[in-house]
């Protein structure tokens, strides 16, 4: 049983997950980067510069002494973006004892290496730290205000993900378990190139046929990837696979789809990136996928183009021609 968590990244998905948790009546704190934004946090009991309109429950704290709070928690929920993922893990490393399980919501993989966020727990605090992923179709402002929605738990022993499962669980909220680590982080990371591309395509006007072949051929590619990468082709074709894929590449509340808009609609990445205004994994992702598909010779095209587009400044109606 886990006593109390502390969710680091005040975010719309971090609040999401810890107004989750404290609704299920459980010790949560929240930590974010911005010391105003705490503040305004804890006047107003709800986030306004990202889950606007939903209430804090009487559990949740808002925390400002990182480490301290690190000490008395027996778990730990990271939910910061990728970019910030192994930096984070590296400040927590001297407070975090063998014991804690660690958590984290972000989908995403680690740059310049490409390596699996999983991969940086292990090196940085050894393959016996325990750990879990959270990840799935879900939307952090659907999550907060209480609409039905279902994840994936993953974790290599079950215990852990059923600690976190039941840590969430709730009537609005289906958490399932899995033990494929791989296949759950590889599904987070790669919906949001496609999604870039499918956006892309909207913003171009190419309709819905277009956006049904690349959400579809997007599938096989991760599909592709995922295989040679040792994912379990169940795990891809399930919730933190196919279902997050399909909700990211479909709604307006996608930052992915978003980014792939505005550049199909004309606006430079720079520009696309400004205007939304905050982190849009597919970016980084994009790239080290790109990288490391070559490097392995596995056959991805749209993550390609998507990777012209962002890097090489590749025109998008010229993109969807190869």
């Amino acid at each position: 049983m886990l006593n109390k968590t502390l969710v680091i990244g005040a975010g719309s998905w971090g609040t999401a997950l810890a107004i989750a948790i404290a609704r299920n009546d459980k010790a949560v704190s929240l930590w974010g980067r911005n010391c105003q934004h705490r503040e305004a946090m804890k006047t107003h009991r709800h986030n306004v510069d990202y889950i606007d309109n939903v209430p804090f429950p009487d559990t949740l704290e808002i925390c400002d002494d990182l480490l301290k709070e690190a000490r008395l928690c027996d778990h730990l929920l990271i939910a910061v973006p990728s970019v910030a993922f192994l930096s984070m893990l590296t400040f927590l490393k001297p407070v975090i004892a063998n014991h804690q399980l660690i958590s984290w919501a972000t989908k995403g993989l680690i740059p310049d290496s490409g390596d699996m966020l999983d991969s940086a727990i292990t090196k940085l605090l050894g393959q016996a730290q325990p750990r879990v992923v959270i990840s799935g179709p879900s939307f952090a402002q659907e999550v907060a205000s209480n609409l039905p929605t279902a994840m994936t738990i993953a974790s290599n022993e079950e215990r852990y993900s059923q600690q976190v499962a039941q840590l969430l669980h709730q009537p609005t909220l289906r958490a399932y378990t899995s033990s494929d680590m791989m296949g759950v982080q590889l599904g987070g990371a790669l919906k949001n190139i496609m999604a870039i591309a499918a956006g892309i395509a909207d913003g171009l006007v190419y309709g819905a046929n277009t956006r049904a072949a690349l959400i579809t051929r997007g599938l096989a590619e991760i599909r592709r990837y995922a295989t040679v990468m040792g994912a379990e082709m169940d795990t891809i074709m399930g919730l933190a696979g196919m279902g997050d894929l399909l909700l990211t590449c479909t709604d307006a509340q996608s930052r992915n789809r978003q980014l792939g808009v505005a550049i199909g609609q004309g606006l430079t990445v720079e520009q696309a990136i400004a205007k939304i205004g905050k982190t849009v994994e597919g970016m980084y992702a994009a790239k080290e996928v790109y990288q490391q598909a070559k490097l392995r010779q596995i056959d991805m095209p749209i993550v390609t183009e998507v990777y012209h587009v962002l890097y090489e400044n590749r025109q998008p109606v010229d993109a969807v021609k190869h």
